[in-house]
């Protein structure tokens, strides 16, 4: 896989990406996901995407590859105080610092590269208290950048902000509306870009066997791509997984799509797609023609 600068911080990442929230919240045995990241790890994926709410991610971390530090860039995200054994309210500089000390314990390193704010509101960003929280943890070493994690109105003005140097932000074929509203002004401030669900929760299979935390999401996309009408036989001889991958990745301000499959076979699958590069002008033309012939002009927000 060719790497792609991650905007202002320089890093050179993946285009792929590995998303530890799946594997948390589905509770995958530590042991055969250890076999699988680091086979990511051996085949090029350099990007690892964490957050102290997703139970025991950190903690896995630091067991099964703190050894290979070195090897990746890590990506985590405070500020909430779900699911974490820390009192205090939500993003204040008590439940951050905490969190991003805790981070370092469980992780066993000594700083983390991008830390992001994890979806808090326009409202808390423009009171600027946790992002100087961020700088704070930034200027004493613990973090190397400090970014935004979340969608529509509150990324867009994350991304005009001196201090965040990257967002982490809904992209895919069936959640095109941060594609339009927020690529643009993030190349204008040279903030990198990392796309969350790029493959629009498998989107193309429909709800049936859905369960757990990701039913919302995947209904809003399931909804989405039947309104939208593709074929994937238009686009042959790609399958849906290669067309949703390389759709995301198709455009330059994105610099790394995180994908949590806990399948191997699927996990390398994606390794091939995403160093197939973007997909043709016509096809990427086809598919956000599509959404926008039902989407309408602001109907479909990005899924936060």
């Amino acid at each position: 896989m060719t790497h792609r600068t991650l905007g202002k911080t320089h890093l050179d990442v993946s285009p792929l990406g590995f998303g530890c929230a799946p594997s948390s919240f589905l509770k995958t045995a530590a042991e055969p996901l250890a076999i699988l990241v680091n086979q990511l790890l051996d085949s090029g994926v350099n990007l690892i995407d964490t957050a102290s709410m997703y139970p025991g991610s950190e903690d896995f971390i630091g067991t099964h590859l703190s050894h290979r530090r070195k090897d990746f860039v890590l990506v985590s995200k405070v500020g909430s105080n779900r699911g974490v054994d820390i009192t205090g309210e939500p993003w204040s500089d008590q439940i951050i610092t905490t969190s991003i000390d805790r981070a370092l314990k469980l992780m066993k390193t000594e700083y983390v590269d991008v830390m992001l704010l994890h979806s808090c509101d326009l409202a808390t960003l423009e009171a600027d208290d946790a992002v100087e929280s961020l700088v704070k943890a930034r200027d004493a070493g613990k973090i190397r950048f400090a970014g935004y994690s979340g969608d529509n109105e509150a990324a867009l003005f994350a991304a005009k902000l001196p201090d965040i140097a990257v967002i982490e932000t809904s992209i895919s074929y069936v959640d095109q509306a941060n594609i339009r509203n927020l690529l643009p002004v993030a190349k204008a401030n040279n903030v990198g870009i990392i796309a969350k669900r790029p493959v629009g929760n498998a989107a193309w299979l429909g709800m049936a066997g859905r369960k757990g935390i990701y039913v919302n999401y995947a209904k809003e996309y399931v909804k989405r791509h039947d309104a939208m009408g593709l074929a994937v036989e238009d686009f042959s001889p790609m399958t849906w997984p290669e067309l949703a991958l390389r759709f995301s990745l198709s455009f330059p301000e994105v610099s790394t799509a995180i994908v949590g499959t806990t399948n191997p076979a699927n996990a390398l699958a994606n390794i091939e797609f995403a160093s197939k590069g973007p997909l043709a002008d016509q096809h990427v033309q086809a598919i956000v023609d599509g959404f926008k012939a039902v989407a309408g002009s602001d109907a479909w927000l990005g899924q936060t």
